[in-house]
């Protein structure tokens, strides 16, 4: 059975002491949750970040990560890094990488496979542009973009993997898939991962809608079938926001 999950991408925000008040104020709201819970602070807050956590249900993750194990990559993070202070999953392929640090499908395979032999779970993004939607375009680009970076694996690592469907033209934006097209495009992935590998395996895939998800539009987005939870920009800052989104399941 597939999961549930709600994860916080907290992007370039919260310098260590706001990351600490904000931390404390999930742990104080946290309740029982049918969703796994995640939030990917900034790199200078991640060490900090597990301890405060450590006796909580809300796990750490990275916002990104190098595809070498070491070397001469200046401003780097790598997977055995991350590991070394137990942040066990990261984002890889964010709309925000591809579009600002032209990251590429060829590269983003690499990094999953870094990931993948440092045993970390990886929460894979990708979506179209405003004018592949307009163009009618947006099933072919969210197939390239799936089959390109993640296509030569073995099915057998596909339980590392969660799917993070996000339209670029909804980040930020205020603009919203509306239900009806997050499900569509859920479904659409499910069935391109069925064809390549098997029903099976597309069916344990959770896969994430993200893009504006707000409280009031959290319910009716997480009750599409296909649609296993959110990976949470903007509202993922304020506690009680993010705790309002998680409860939506």
């Amino acid at each position: 059975m597939r999961k549930n999950i709600v994860a916080g991408n907290w992007k370039m925000n919260n310098d260590l002491e706001e990351t600490k008040l904000l931390l404390n104020e999930l742990k104080k709201q946290q309740k029982k949750s049918e969703a796994e819970i995640m939030v990917a602070p900034t790199y200078i807050s991640l060490d900090s970040s597990v301890k405060i956590l450590e006796n909580s249900d809300i796990e750490v993750i990275a916002q990104n990560m190098h595809f070498a194990n070491s070397g001469a990559y200046t401003g780097e993070v790598s997977a055995s890094m991350l590991k070394a202070i137990a942040v066990n999953t990261v984002i890889l392929g964010h709309s925000e990488r591809r579009s600002y640090f032209n990251e590429t499908s060829e590269l983003l395979a690499k990094k999953v496979d870094a990931a993948l032999a440092n045993n970390m779970r990886i929460i894979f993004c990708f979506g179209e542009e405003l004018n592949d939607r307009k163009n009618n375009n947006e099933e072919e680009v969210v197939a390239s973009q799936i089959e390109r970076a993640l296509f030569h694996l073995e099915a057998s690592v596909w339980d590392n993997i969660v799917l993070a469907y996000e339209p670029v033209w909804a980040i930020g934006t205020g603009e919203t898939a509306t239900p009806e097209q997050a499900q569509d495009m859920h479904q659409f992935i499910r069935k391109t991962i069925s064809n390549k590998y098997s029903d099976t395996v597309a069916n344990s895939i959770s896969i994430l809608y993200g893009g504006s998800v707000k409280a009031t539009n959290a319910k009716e987005i997480f009750s599409k079938p296909d649609v296993d939870g959110g990976l949470i920009g903007g509202a993922s800052l304020k506690a009680k926001d993010f705790f309002a989104i998680v409860n939506a399941f």
